[in-house]
C-alpha cells in the first residue's frame, strides 16, 4: 500500500457545496415568487443568498489557508497581471447588445480600467417581460457586459447567461439566470445601480458597467413617410428606413458616474452594436454626447461588420457615421475602424438569405466626413460574421497609441517654437 502524504491538504467542501447549492435553489424558486407577486418571495431570496453567501466565504478561506502556501508562485502572477492592468489606459466604450460585449472581451486582456456605459432602452424578450412585470430596467445588455468583463470561474459567467428553456415551470421559460439575479436584486436593495454593483462583484469584473440613465425611457423611431414606432423591440421591424430615433421622456438625467468616466477617459468607443438600438440611444442622453463632445480623448467609433435587417439596410459605413453624427454631433467622432477582411463566401451566403450584407466601406464619402478611417482585418474565425475580441482589441490600442504620440509630437513642436 504507497505511503499517504500527511502534507496533502485535505479539503472538506463537499457540505458548503452542498449549502451553496440550497442557497442557489432558494434564490431561483424566491425570484419566481417574487415575480409572480407572492409575499415569501423575498423571505426565500434573503435566506439563498445568506446560505450562499456564508458558504462562498467558507469556502474561500479554507481554500486560500490550505493551498496558497503551495500554490504562491500563481498568485504572483496573478496580482502582477492584475498590476498591469490597473495601469492600462483608461477606456470608456458605450452601446449594447452582443457587439459591445465582444469588443469588452478583448480589451479586458489589455486593461483593467474599462467603463462600460449601456443603454437602457431594451422592451423585447427576458428584460422586456421582467421591465413590465417587475418594473425594473431591463438588465439584458447590462448583463452581456458583465459577463464579457466576468474574471470569475467560467461556470459562474455560464450559469449568469443560463437561459430556461422552452417549457420551463412557473414562468421561467425564455428568462436568464444572470437577468432574473439583476431583477431580484434590484428589487431587494431598491436601487438598480447598486444592483449593478453587487452583480460585479459576484463576477468579479474587470472595470466597471454603468447604465447610462436611470430613467424608465422608451426609444421611438420616425421612418420615411412620417410612420412613427415606439419600443426598441419593434424598431427594427419597420418596412421603412429609420429618419431619426428619440426617448421619451426627453432629456433623461445621466449617471454622474458614467459622466466622471467620460471626463476621465484616455479613449472613448462607440460601438460596435445595433446602429439605432444599442449606440444611438446612449447618445440621446444629451449629457452624454455633451461629456462626450467636451473630451479631448480621441473618439472612435466601431462600424459593424454585416448590415442590420430592418435597421440598417444597405448602408455604408459613411450612412452609419452620418448617422450618429446627425443625433449627436460631428464633435462625437474623431476616427471610424472599419473591417477590411472578406467574410467567408458560405458565411456571406448564409447573412444574405437573412437580409444582411458586409458594410462597404465608401471611403470617397468618409473622407467627407472629417474623420480618419483605419481599415483592419477584424474578421472572426468563428461561424459567425463579427469582429474578433483580440484582433479588434489591438487596433483600438493602436489607435490610441498613435493618437498619444502625435499629441506628444505636437506638443514639442509647439515647445520648439517657443
Amino acid at each position: 500500500m504507497p505511503a499517504v502524504n500527511k502534507q496533502y491538504p485535505r479539503l472538506d467542501l463537499k457540505k458548503w457545496s452542498f449549502m451553496f447549492l440550497i442557497g442557489m435553489a432558494l434564490t431561483i424558486v424566491g425570484a419566481v415568487f417574487l415575480l409572480k407577486g407572492w409575499k415569501p418571495g423575498l423571505a426565500i431570496i434573503l435566506t439563498g443568498t445568506g446560505f450562499i453567501s456564508v458558504s462562498a466565504i467558507i469556502s474561500v478561506k479554507q481554500v486560500i489557508k490550505d493551498l496558497a502556501p503551495e500554490y504562491g508562485k500563481h498568485i504572483i502572477d496573478i496580482l502582477h497581471k492584475r498590476y498591469g492592468l490597473g495601469r492600462g489606459p483608461k477606456i470608456v466604450v458605450i452601446g449594447g447588445g452582443t457587439g459591445l460585449a465582444t469588443l469588452l472581451r478583448g480589451l479586458k486582456e489589455y486593461t483593467g480600467n474599462l467603463t462600460a456605459i449601456v443603454t437602457v432602452a431594451d422592451d423585447g424578450g427576458s428584460s422586456g417581460r421582467l421591465r413590465k412585470e417587475m418594473g425594473v430596467l431591463p438588465p439584458g445588455d447590462i448583463r452581456n457586459c458583465l459577463v464579457a468583463l466576468a474574471n470569475s470561474e467560467p461556470l459562474m459567467a455560464s450559469l449568469f447567461e443560463y437561459r430556461f428553456p422552452e417549457g420551463a415551470p412557473m414562468g421561467l421559460e425564455g428568462h436568464t439566470f444572470g437577468n432574473l439575479f439583476i431583477a431580484t436584486m434590484s428589487a431587494i436593495t431598491g436601487d438598480f445601480e447598486e444592483a449593478v454593483k453587487e452583480s460585479s462583484r459576484v463576477l468579479a469584473v474587470r472595470g466597471q458597467v454603468l447604465p447610462s440613465t436611470l430613467e424608465n425611457v422608451v426609444l421611438t423611431a420616425r421612418c420615411q413617410g412620417g410612420n412613427i414606432v415606439h419600443g426598441e423591440s419593434t424598431i427594427g421591424k419597420s418596412e421603412t428606413r429609420i429618419e431619426k430615433v428619440f426617448l421619451q421622456p426627453e432629456n433623461p438625467r445621466a449617471l454622474p458616474e458614467a459622466l466622471d468616466s467620460i471626463a476621465e477617459a484616455d479613449a472613448i468607443i462607440l460601438g460596435p452594436g445595433s446602429l439605432y438600438t444599442s449606440v444611438i440611444p446612449n447618445l440621446l442622453v444629451e449629457e452624454i454626447a455633451g461629456a462626450i463632445r467636451k473630451s479631448k480623448a480621441p473618439k472612435i467609433y466601431v462600424c459593424n461588420v454585416m448590415t442590420q435587417p430592418g435597421e440598417t439596410d444597405s448602408f455604408t459605413a459613411a450612412d452609419h457615421v452620418k448617422a450618429i453624427m446627425d443625433h449627436a454631433g460631428k464633435q462625437i467622432v474623431d476616427y471610424v475602424l472599419v473591417n477590411s477582411g472578406k467574410v467567408p463566401m458560405k458565411l456571406a451566403e448564409k447573412y444574405s438569405r437573412e437580409g444582411a450584407y458586409p458594410v462597404d466601406v465608401d471611403k470617397e464619402n468618409l473622407s467627407t466626413l472629417e474623420i480618419k478611417v483605419i481599415e483592419k482585418d477584424l474578421i472572426s474565425n468563428l461561424d459567425y460574421a463579427r469582429h474578433d475580441p483580440l484582433r479588434l482589441a489591438e487596433a483600438v490600442l493602436r489607435i490610441i497609441s498613435d493618437s498619444s504620440n502625435s499629441l506628444i509630437n505636437k506638443a514639442n513642436s509647439w515647445y520648439r517654437d517657443l
